[in-house]
């Protein structure tokens, strides 16, 4: 995850960075030079805030289309010299997956640049799964020769084709060669190594054994804190620590979770936590308090909390829940998704708060938009449509605008609307469900979102229930 530069709300570069349905609308409208421009610098500069969830490319691709733009400037990135050097998947995986999708709607142009890619890119993995999906069986035995060349016959070359073959997200092609005498061979080795492999990590588990202690287990905890780069176990270990832990142990947990190292004191909060122990919200609240706490021991005791679905910790929540500080958001957000009604002031107090102090992107955000929805607070409703407008993480927008569907009666006929364009399926689904008919864009949107092959079935599921049995009314 990285924060991307973002252009401001009300410009057009903005709203495609969101992936806003009002930038779809927008684009449509601007000069055709203009919108090209903000399309293919969205694509090209990845502006998602984690572009390992948030989807874009089906809506940078639709725009594509309608704007019935050029591939020269994907081309240009894609095949620029700073492929060589920079080769994460964040620099070319969006424009790769633009392109996938622009072949599934027919676009040659967009499967033969693909093609090109995934003979020489840096990112060649990806590119191939995306062939995977929309390309024939004659392209993909094309690719064959420049892809198991990058694997030379030495050890190590071996080694990497049969993690290739092993780890492939989509294993068509590697299927399909593997059929041809000319690669079958090579191919069927670097199977029965992948296997071997992952036989071996099972013949060599690092974990802890049976008949380990209380102590052993805590030691073992510590122990991936000294590793390069180290492992975060405490999690691991608290789950251990419930196969191993019997009647006479607790004072042993209990001074662990006071006063142990880090690591080990992180695991005992955890265990204690998944079985109520009477003692823990102390415990808890001592660890994260206390100036002297590490980070990572903060963070594993408020998500301890987090996890408890007991009434004694919903209680202690509302106690905690007009703090300021990491302690009282963490309540707030225990009391947006377990409290009860009259909780919500607290939790509308928090969302205003983290609004105001941390901005429309805040990470606290996601549970206290999704609380007021679930609450129904419905003077939540200016704030939520400031994160709508603002947040740069399509998800959230997402989840306010679920909350708006709830609290706000003029969401059919406002942001529903151009939820119907939106990046995100869950939204598109939302907004088929809500959006008011009376505007003609609407009606014309809906049977485009049904027809397209391309949009997810629960968005068109959503579709065909404004619409009754006859879907084909539309």
């Amino acid at each position: 995850m990285f924060d991307p530069d973002i252009a401001p709300s009300g410009t057009l570069l903005g709203l495609l960075q969101r992936g806003r349905g009002d930038g779809t609308l927008h684009a449509l409208a601007a000069p055709r030079a203009e919108a090209l421009g903000a399309l293919n610098d969205s694509v090209l500069r990845d502006p998602r805030r984690d572009w390992q969830v948030e989807n874009r490319s089906l809506y940078y691709a639709r725009l594509y289309m309608q704007l019935d733009g050029g591939l020269e400037e994907i081309e240009r990135h894609l095949f620029h010299p700073d492929d060589r050097t920079d080769t994460g998947e964040e620099r070319t995986g969006l424009a790769l997956a633009v392109l996938g999708h622009l072949a599934a709607y027919g676009k040659d142009a967009a499967r033969l640049l693909l093609r090109s890619y995934a003979a020489v890119g840096s990112n060649w993995r990806w590119a191939l799964d995306e062939l995977a999906l929309r390309d024939d069986d004659a392209g993909l035995m094309s690719l064959a020769p420049a892809v198991l060349a990058r694997f030379p016959e030495n050890e190590q070359g071996r080694a990497d084709l049969a993690a290739a073959v092993r780890d492939a997200f989509e294993p068509r092609p590697w299927r399909l060669w593997a059929e041809d005498p000319r690669y079958g061979p090579r191919l069927a080795a670097a199977g029965e190594q992948g296997s071997f492999d992952r036989w071996q990590r099972q013949l060599r588990p690092r974990g802890p054994r049976p008949g380990w202690s209380v102590a052993d287990v805590l030691r073992w905890a510590e122990e991936g804190l000294e590793l390069e780069p180290a492992e975060h176990r405490y999690l691991a270990a608290a789950r251990c620590l419930a196969a191993v832990v019997g009647p006479d142990d607790r004072p042993e947990l209990l001074r662990a979770a006071r006063s142990g190292p880090d690591a080990a004191r992180a695991a005992v909060l955890h265990h204690l936590a998944e079985r109520g122990d009477p003692d823990v919200l102390d415990l808890i609240e001592a660890a994260v308090t206390c100036p002297f706490s590490s980070e990572p021991l903060v963070t594993a005791g408020l998500s301890a909390f987090e996890r408890m679905r007991s009434a004694a910790a919903v209680e202690r929540a509302r106690s905690w829940a007009p703090r300021t500080d990491r302690l009282g958001a963490s309540a707030a957000a225990v009391l947006a998704r377990r409290g009860a009604q009259h909780d919500a002031d607290l939790v509308l107090a928090a969302l205003r708060r983290t609004v105001r102090e941390e901005g429309p992107d805040a990470a606290g955000l996601w549970e206290l938009v999704d609380g007021t929805g679930r609450l129904g607070v419905a003077c939540a409703a200016p704030v939520l449509r400031h994160i709508y407008r603002e947040t740069s993480s399509s998800q959230l927008r997402g989840r306010a605008a679920a909350a708006l569907a709830v609290t706000d009666p003029g969401f059919a006929a406002g942001f529903a609307v151009e939820c119907l364009w939106d990046c995100e399926e869950t939204t598109r689904e939302l907004a088929a469900r809500h959006a008011a008919t009376g505007d003609d864009r609407v009606v014309e949107q809906l049977r485009r979102l049904a027809a397209d092959p391309a949009e997810e079935a629960e968005v068109q599921t959503a579709v065909r229930s404004r619409f009754g049995p006859d879907a084909s009314a539309v």
